[in-house]
């Protein structure tokens, strides 16, 4: 099976990507270790991002155009509404804006133009620092895309619970982890939590900036005990595809210089 990681290939591979004939996309997932729910692991986010990383990776494998590579993980993102609750750990929005444009330039300057950063943490400040760093190195001419779940062209072509906001370690994010990692799903705590409406984007305006001010007492919202693995294999496909189509918009651009 053809390398899907870009740090199990050898420097020599590395090279010769970059005189093949696909064009190299490199996609960098950046998430967050925060708690989701009773239920749910720490790394929810984190195993949800490099899952859609890998496979839209694996659905490019064969493509005549592209050659989509997964780097590894930025695992650490902002983390202040979760901060009451054992097991968050965050940084600051401007650490995650500088370590993500150093890496990414670190790739630039090594000749690798083309980067979808694949984000899976929706917390307005990590999102927001994301945009920055997407919106600095396009000015630098960098080819740089952005997967932004939050933007409403996005979302609506996920689930119901999804683009109701309602969402943290719901029925969303528990059915791609049960597809993803199921043996780190608690999955009779899971089934016994009682289904919780809290509209996060309403909260949020509201000035909320916490889960226990939302009303989120357990960190969750949604409808975890609703998650099936078949509604997560699904999710991940459609997350994939757009991962699929950036990179390939990428592919299509022209480089600078």
């Amino acid at each position: 099976m053809a390398p899907i990681r870009f740090a199990e290939l050898t420097t020599l591979q590395a090279e010769a990507l970059l005189d093949g004939s696909r064009t190299p996309v490199l996609l960098l997932a950046v998430a967050a270790v925060e708690p989701h729910g009773p239920h749910a692991p720490l790394a929810t986010d984190n195993l949800i991002a490099a899952g859609i990383c890998e496979r839209a990776a694996r659905a490019l494998v064969h493509d005549p155009e592209v050659h989509a590579l997964m780097l590894e993980p930025i695992p650490y993102g902002v983390t202040r509404y979760a901060a009451a609750f054992r097991g968050t750990v965050g940084v600051g929005p401007e650490t995650l804006r500088a370590l993500v444009l150093d890496v990414i330039r670190s790739l630039l300057a090594d000749g690798f133009l083309r980067v979808v950063i694949v984000n899976h943490h929706f917390e307005p400040e990590h999102v927001q620092a994301l945009r920055d760093v997407q919106a600095a190195l396009r000015a630098e001419g960098a080819l740089v895309a952005l997967l932004d779940l939050t933007r409403r062209r996005q979302a609506e072509r996920l689930t119901a619970e999804f683009r109701s906001g309602s969402c943290h370690a719901g029925r969303y994010e528990t059915s791609l982890i049960l597809a993803q990692a199921p043996e780190l799903v608690d999955a009779g705590l899971m089934r016994a939590l009682p289904a919780l409406e809290v509209p996060m984007a309403s909260e949020i305006a509201s000035g909320h900036c916490d889960f226990l001010a939302m009303g989120m007492r357990d960190a969750y919202c949604g409808a975890p005990a609703q998650a099936t693995p078949e509604e997560g294999a699904a999710t991940f496909e459609t997350l994939a595809q757009m991962v699929v189509e950036l990179a390939r918009e990428l592919a299509l651009e022209r480089a600078p210089g």
